[in-house]
């Protein structure tokens, strides 16, 4: 019989222990999660209810209005720019392929939620021709 006592006791300690374990696994899985590039899936869903009304549905903008994402350097540079315009937005003039545009780009931060930002510039930086990465998360944070 204390055998029997001392097998059971072994059995819920090394299920606390599993239990212990997918905790820690469930943070290395956030955090992997947090680095990872984002879906372009998803961040269509984001683009089209968010920016295809001024960018387009096909990302050539609206000359000397809304610039075109298509073809734009700076969609396809380092992602901390297009990550900068989009948490922050921006105001006053820019040059496109050598079209000048001035207008408002609206803040999208507090709007749009981090993840939903890495998805969206991780879909324009793969649409219409742009080959660049993807933007994770841990991206979007780290640009205040």
């Amino acid at each position: 019989m204390k055998t029997f006592g001392a097998l059971i006791l072994l059995v819920a300690l090394a299920a606390c222990a599993k239990g212990g374990n997918r905790s820690a696994s469930a943070s290395a899985s956030a955090s992997a999660e947090a680095n990872n590039p984002a879906s372009a899936s998803d961040g269509a869903v984001v683009y089209q209810t968010n920016c295809s009304s001024c960018h387009q549905p096909d990302g050539k903008g609206l000359r000397g209005a809304f610039p075109p994402l298509a073809g734009n350097p700076l969609v396809t540079g380092t992602p901390t720019a297009p990550i900068a315009v989009v948490k922050n937005g921006l105001e006053g003039r820019v040059v496109v392929n050598g079209v000048a545009y001035s207008g408002i780009m609206p803040r999208w931060s507090g709007v749009l939620s981090d993840s939903q930002i890495a998805a969206v510039i991780t879909y324009v930086r793969s649409s219409w021709h742009n080959r660049a990465s993807g933007v994770s998360v841990a991206q979007v944070q780290a640009v205040k």
